[in-house]
């Protein structure tokens, strides 16, 4: 045999040989390949570990900022809420009853949303502390809990850092929820959300569940009435749910709609407090009440368009009167559905406003059909690339209904300075927008 021939073994099941160089070589290999991937796993634990702590001290550190805002101090008696025989919370003033919409406040609660968890928290609390409400509510998405924004799955550290802000403010509050406060992959579901709002410690919440079925969670009223016990104002709050068609991670803007059962849940409601109403004063007339909820109506789209088309100028059946479209795209991400909520005010002839979110760089208000469809400013600094740094959009919506059933809203920019803040504004550019007037021309 030749020195040269290759050293060979043969397996004793199949006879075959195989070249003991060229087994080594192969057990090398893979020894490589195992390295290689118990390297990967490692670093991925170690980074896990890292953010981890990061996470949990930079948490703590707004936690702590939460409560570190001092209590809103308010120019006489606060007004305190009861519940009525119904189970509804109510107002009663013979003043206007001041409503602090905030909306798209967006707390990430993970390690790479941090800074701007803080500077949420900030923004929030010096225009509530300025604007001395009888009432925050806040239409959707308080959290934010997207993974490679925020850099969590978690969406209970961002409700609790918000619930802790608002009990220390003192004021009273409740929510609907967005699309974002519970995202699929979230540690937690809606009916657990729910449950921490409704069951939490919180002095000054006023979130309710809502019937058991009636579709959605946060299904609410809450009422104003005058001295008398005459209801002036009703506010509904509906869930607007969230994503629909399989759209179940939100990636095709896929939005859901108003149920047809919460539909028949406001018309059961507000004829019950219509008819007390009538008890009380046989000649009281239709009762005025506002709707809040996340995703706009297919209507806010079709106004703005009749507005537009119309070379930005009012129509029969569209009214403007303040704001702007910041959106691109479709402009108003509404529902892709019919329903039939919006006909449903028509026809009772009671509900005269509309208040939502969910498109941050859309702040108009236009009067529709008798109807005023109104975007609240919203707040994130998180969700939309690049938003942190702009100003224009960022606010509040101060609404106020009068003891005549009327209202009125205004939105207001948080870098006003009436918005003294606790802690430095962050610096931002306020985007050149240019007014409908000019438009117009």
């Amino acid at each position: 045999m030749s020195k040269t021939m290759s050293k060979t073994k043969t397996d004793a099941r199949t006879g075959y040989g195989e070249s003991l160089e060229n087994g080594a070589d192969g057990k090398k290999k893979r020894r490589l390949v195992l390295w290689i991937l118990l390297g990967i796993l490692a670093a991925v634990v170690v980074f896990c570990l890292i953010t981890s702590v990061v996470g949990a001290i930079g948490n703590a550190a707004n936690r702590k900022k939460a409560v570190s805002f001092d209590p809103v101090s308010y120019p006489e008696t606060r007004l305190k809420p009861e519940l009525d025989e119904h189970g509804n919370y109510c107002f009663t003033t013979a003043r206007p009853f001041k409503v602090l919409q905030l909306t798209d406040v967006h707390i990430g609660g993970g390690w790479m949303s941090l800074k701007k968890d803080s500077m949420a928290l900030n923004a929030v609390a010096a225009m509530v502390t300025a604007e001395k409400p009888d009432l925050v509510i806040v239409t959707g998405d308080i959290a934010y809990p997207v993974p490679f924004q925020a850099g969590t799955f978690n969406n209970k550290p961002p409700a609790k850092m918000f619930a802790s802000m608002m009990e220390k403010l003192g004021v009273y509050w409740t929510l609907c929820f967005g699309n974002h406060d519970t995202e699929a992959y979230s540690f937690y579901d809606r009916e657990k959300i729910s449950d921490f709002y409704a069951e939490g410690d919180y002095e000054y919440c006023l979130y309710q569940p809502g019937p058991a079925d009636v579709d959605g969670f946060g299904n609410q009223i809450i009422n104003v009435k005058d001295p008398s016990g005459l209801v002036t104002q009703s506010l509904f709050l509906f869930d607007s749910h969230s994503y629909t068609d399989g759209d179940i991670f939100g990636v095709m803007w896929k939005y859901d709609n108003i149920h047809q059962n919460q539909i028949n849940w406001y018309k059961q409601n507000l004829d019950l407090y219509n008819e007390e109403n009538r008890k009380l004063r046989p000649n009281a007339k239709t009762l005025r009440s506002a709707a809040f909820f996340h995703i706009p109506l297919g209507e806010y789209k079709r106004a703005w368009e009749d507005y537009v088309e119309n070379g930005f100028q009012d129509t029969d059946n569209t009214q403007f009167v303040y704001g702007t479209a910041g959106e691109t795209g479709k402009v108003v991400y509404c529902g892709v559905g019919d329903d039939e909520l919006f006909e449903t005010f028509l026809e009772k002839g009671s509900t005269q406003a509309v208040f939502c979110g969910h498109d941050h760089y859309n702040n108009f208000s236009l009067t529709y059909h008798g109807i005023r469809l109104t975007y609240g400013m919203s707040v994130d600094y998180l969700a939309y690339p690049g938003i942190y740094k702009k100003g224009t959009q960022r606010g509040c919506t101060v609404i106020e209904f009068k003891p005549d059933g009327s209202f009125s809203c205004t939105p207001e920019n948080y870098y006003q300075d009436k918005y003294a803040s606790y802690y430095e504004k962050e610096p931002v550019t306020m985007q050149e927008v240019v007014p409908i007037e000019d438009i117009k021309k």
